[in-house]
């Protein structure tokens, strides 16, 4: 591999580590006393984000987009730190009933702003590109992740939603909403062109939303919208394993690209046998939400990522030593 490319991803990851090494101390370690939803929130700040900017392209003329691309690299951390400051505060240091939850959590509204932006200027400079118009859209919801946590952490009631379903949109647009998107544009940028692919990236798109809005105003529209956006995963996983399985690519990617799709046939499968589970095993619904939530952050998501950025630096290293002929 090119000097300058090895160069190019060993300071790309560098922040990932010890975001990873944060997140396995506060899924393990008893003393932080989080709820679920908070420790994977975290696991996205500190994860999920970094290995998203991996996968970004950004145009070197574009003036803009460069200094926003760098912000964002140096940034991320310390916002990620003010995250996990802002759920101590209202978690471990008694400071539940006071702005400052609220007031730390800022720094990641902020930095989830700068990613929204980052997004809209993909949007505008893609020039009708399906891929990178996905794309853009999945760094924006990011943005509505972040207006989504900093309500929460504020402990605002808005419209008719609490504190609690402010928590749950906020994971779901910092997962679901800005992931897939991301995905399917990925997807989007090495496949073969399809009449298709716009009409699912369009869904991909509203699908999020109308989940959202159903969430907080009307149950029939978010089954509408999570049956549209988990027709569109299906449509993703089923090409993505049909395009790695014809095609000569480097074997990590295609590992874990294998298994992220595994990971959320699994979680259908589960949610298929739920009734029957539950029936057998005296289960809940709380008994199984670890379980969901567990397949698709580390098994759908990370593991998605993770694939995604080995294939870029497969296609990249493969553009340089075409270039090098």
């Amino acid at each position: 591999m090119d000097s300058s490319l090895k160069q190019r991803m060993k300071s790309l990851l560098a922040p990932v580590f010890p975001g990873g090494i944060i997140a396995i101390l506060i899924f393990s370690l008893d003393y932080f006393q989080f709820e679920l939803v908070e420790k994977f929130l975290l696991f996205a700040a500190f994860v999920i984000v970094p290995l998203v900017i991996l996968l970004l392209n950004h145009d070197e003329k574009n003036k803009h987009q460069r200094m926003i691309y760098a912000a964002m690299k140096w940034l991320q951390f310390p916002a990620a730190l003010l995250t996990l400051a802002s759920v101590m505060s209202n978690k471990m240091w008694g400071l539940e009933s006071t702005v400052i939850p609220g007031n730390l959590s800022l720094g990641w509204l902020l930095f989830t702003l700068l990613l929204g932006i980052y997004g809209l200027t993909t949007i505008v400079i893609s020039k009708g590109k399906a891929a990178e118009i996905a794309i853009g859209a999945g760094l924006v919801y990011f943005f509505i992740g972040g207006i989504w946590f900093t309500l929460y952490q504020y402990q605002l009631n808005l419209f008719q939603a609490n504190p609690s379903t402010h928590a749950l949109s906020s994971l779901h647009f910092h997962f679901s909403s800005a992931i897939v998107p991301i995905f399917i544009g990925a997807l989007g940028r090495i496949m073969t062109k399809k009449s298709w692919y716009p009409w699912v990236v369009a869904i991909d798109i509203i699908g999020p939303i109308l989940i959202a809005i159903g969430m907080i105003f009307s149950k029939p529209i978010e089954y509408i919208g999570v049956t549209l956006f988990a027709c569109n995963i299906v449509v993703y996983t089923t090409y993505l394993l049909s395009y790695l399985r014809k095609n000569y690519l480097d074997n990590k990617a295609t590992f874990f690209l294998g298994l992220s799709c595994l990971a959320f046939y699994a979680v259908v499968v589960l949610s298929i046998f739920y009734p029957l589970l539950k029936n057998m095993y005296s289960l809940t619904i709380l008994d199984f939400i670890p379980i969901y939530g567990s397949l698709h952050a580390f098994g759908f998501v990370l593991c998605g990522l993770i694939g995604w950025v080995y294939m870029v630096d497969f296609i990249k290293e493969k553009k340089l030593i075409r270039e090098n002929r």
